[in-house]
């Protein structure tokens, strides 16, 4: 009778109606539609896919599978998916009309179906259809017994045909296994570009055969080699994602001029003896790697007839292992410090008839332009490659804002004015480590700007990007994840959808869920504070990283100098991310205290404070056997004493003036202490 029960409550709770606000899909679909009842999964549930798929497919639904099991602990009875109609009776059935190109403009529409019985996925290619799988994952439900997915239809396909994320390799090096979890995650979140920052001041990343000088100088023994290019392509080819590579030119140029100083542009005068000479008889000056951040001024020379031979030698050996159809040559950040400085380029200039070093960069990133075609490859890069006589097929990045001295998304607008294709980043610079809504309400099409249909068509999408100054493979998957989810949400949803509350309440689901994929951005800060509290417990710790944020900008590391490209990064701002935890909790708790002052929302407040109180005396105590725990100190001290008085204010006992008390509160916004911030700075000063 008690089983009969049982199965009579659980019939009932995953028949019941489920609502859309319950559901924690991202990106959020074109549409849904909920219906009554919904599949139950047993063992004995089996998938069939017909059509003329690409055999990515293949691989896709086997993972679909795993994940599956692993999420409910059934294991189902099929293992490896091998072949078209397999088992025509299946209960999930996938239909894919052709095979999907891994290109701009594909389509990735799916219509999902679930029913009592029966889950049917109609897809165009195989890429809607790996889309189709990852949406109903996400609708996976279950109660006290058993897992289900709710009776609905789906239809979706994405806004902008560019979805990517950028992820810096050049800096801190990012090893083979942290690219392949990044690509899973894109894939989850229905991104579909990798654009993978290959060259910079602080290394050359490509393993070359035919010059090694590249690696042997410029990489410090860290570089993919070629065979682990290939196999990333494959990768990330069997997901659905294209790889956008990218080699840094003409600035950015320290790794690559360490290998080949000839081709430089900086002057060094001939002191006597036996110094090496170049072809225009000037010193050939000396290079190295770059350990610091920043921008320096070692440049290409574009007067160099060598310079275009080496670059061209470069592109013939790296081209081949990127089969998509674009390239970025970066072309940013040129002061162009050193080509001022070099009578030979400024007499080049006058030769050409270059009035500036804008018409000389323009020159010069005009020569790559047949030496990628050669290899099918559209060349692309950042906004300062736009000038009058840029090619209309490059594609411009736009990525300058108010912090680099331009209108947010300036670029994108003249870019798309002018008749070029544009991909935006300012406000996705993700390493910036700004809160979520941020990157979330900013959107591709920009606001207010007269903008033709033809031009709108123009805007291929947005690109979060991730620069390592400040990440190492231990710590980079929490500064991209969650919050690069919900900028897929941005570019693959509609317009409409922006409740940033009810993105946050989804966001927390999808952040545990991509732990399946093997990303760290969850487990790694317990390994980072078990360091900090030297095996001890790391409690005090990890709450009071809950209200800290590292600092935001580039606050941190000032001057580039304070971290090395090698420096491991295991304080406590790598353990700290944006959108700290109890930060949220608590600004919500003092919003409902003001709007209605009752016994309950008073309690929640001061829980709170207390909480805080407490972590300051752990801190402490922990620190007597914790060097690292020291530089936190004055910080949570401050922390402390705010709270210790407003819990007097709340209980009306307080006898401070309450320009002291403000004087308490300002304290709290201090930025000298560790790299970190207190993310409740606002919501204590709210609170007063």
């Amino acid at each position: 009778m008690k089983y009969l029960l049982v199965l009579l409550l659980a019939g009932f709770t995953s028949g019941a109606q489920i609502q859309k606000e319950q559901l924690n899909l991202m990106p959020w679909p074109q549409s849904i539609v909920l219906n009554d009842g919904s599949f139950t999964l047993t063992k004995n549930f089996k998938v069939n896919i017909t059509g003329n798929p690409n055999p990515r497919i293949f691989g896709g639904v086997t993972r679909f599978l795993r994940r599956l099991d692993g999420r409910t602990g059934i294991f189902f009875e099929q293992g490896f998916i091998a072949k078209l109609n397999e088992v025509p009776t299946a209960e999930l059935q996938i239909n894919c009309t052709k095979s999907g190109k891994i290109a701009l403009y594909e389509d990735e529409s799916y219509h999902l179906d679930i029913s009592q019985n029966k889950i049917t996925i109609n897809a165009t290619s195989d890429l809607g259809a790996l889309h189709g799988l990852e949406t109903l994952l996400q609708l996976l439900q279950n109660n006290g017994t058993s897992f289900y997915f709710p009776n609905s239809q789906i239809s979706d396909f994405p806004r902008f045909t560019w979805r990517g994320l950028m992820i810096d390799a050049a800096r801190h090096f990012q090893p083979v296994d942290v690219i392949k979890r990044n690509i899973d995650a894109l894939a989850a979140m229905k991104m579909n570009v990798f654009h993978w920052h290959l060259v910079d001041d602080q290394g050359w990343r490509i393993e070359m055969k035919k010059h090694t000088k590249l690696i042997e100088l410029a990489s410090d023994g860290l570089y993919y080699t070629q065979e682990e290019i290939k196999s990333i392509v494959k990768y990330a080819d069997e997901r659905g994602i294209l790889i956008v590579p990218e080699i840094d030119v003409p600035g950015h140029g320290s790794a690559i001029l360490t290998a080949y100083p000839e081709i430089g542009s900086k002057v060094t005068t001939l002191t006597g003896g036996t110094s090496e000479k170049n072809i225009q008889g000037t010193a050939i000056a000396t290079y190295g790697i770059e350990r610091n951040a920043g921008i320096f001024s070692p440049t290409l020379d574009p007067s160099n007839p060598k310079t275009y031979q080496l670059l061209s030698e470069f592109f013939d050996e790296v081209c081949p292992l990127f089969p998509g159809s674009y390239f970025h040559i970066g072309g940013d950040e040129n002061e162009g410090k050193d080509w001022d400085a070099n009578p030979k380029i400024q007499e080049f200039k006058k030769k050409n008839k270059l009035a500036n070093n804008h018409e000389l960069q323009t020159y010069f990133t005009m020569q790559l332009v047949p030496m990628l075609k050669k290899h099918g490859k559209q060349l692309m890069g950042w906004e300062e490659i736009l000038t009058k006589n840029m090619s209309k097929e490059a594609i411009i990045h736009s990525w300058r804002g108010p912090n680099e001295g331009v209108m947010a998304g300036q670029s994108l607008v003249d870019a798309v004015k002018k008749g070029y294709k544009t991909v935006l980043s300012n406000g996705y610079y993700i390493d910036l480590m700004y809160p979520v809504e941020s990157h979330y309400l900013n959107d591709p099409m920009p606001k207010g700007a007269d903008l033709s249909a033809e031009e709108k068509e123009r805007i291929l999408g947005g690109e979060a990007t991730m620069w390592t100054e400040l990440a190492t493979p231990a710590t980079i998957d929490s500064r991209v994840w969650p919050r690069t989810a919900a900028i897929a949400e941005r570019l693959w949803s509609a317009e409409t959808v922006i409740d940033v509350p009810n993105m946050r309440k989804r966001l927390d689901v999808v952040s545990f869920r991509l732990e399946e994929l093997g990303l760290t951005h969850i487990r790694n800060k317990a390994v980072i504070l078990r360091n900090i509290a030297n095996n001890q417990s790391i409690k005090s710790l990890s709450e009071f990283s809950n209200v800290c944020e590292p600092l935001k900008g580039y606050k941190r590391n000032k001057g580039g100098t304070e971290y090395q490209m090698y420096s491991p990064l295991t304080l406590f701002a790598d353990a700290c991310t944006p959108d700290a935890k109890d930060a949220l909790a608590f600004d919500d708790a003092v919003s409902q205290y003001l709007a209605n002052k009752s016994p309950e929302n008073k309690a929640k407040v001061a829980a709170y404070l207390n909480k805080w109180i407490a972590v300051n005396k752990g801190l402490n105590e922990l620190s007597s056997n914790a060097p690292l725990v020291q530089p936190i100190l004055p910080l949570a001290k401050k922390l402390n004493d705010i709270s210790e008085q407003l819990l007097l204010v709340l209980d009306n006992k307080s006898t401070l003036k309450a320009e002291d008390l403000q004087k308490l509160v300002e304290e709290c916004d201090s930025k000298d202490y560790a790299d970190v911030e207190l993310a409740v700075y606002k919501s204590l000063k709210k609170l007063i």
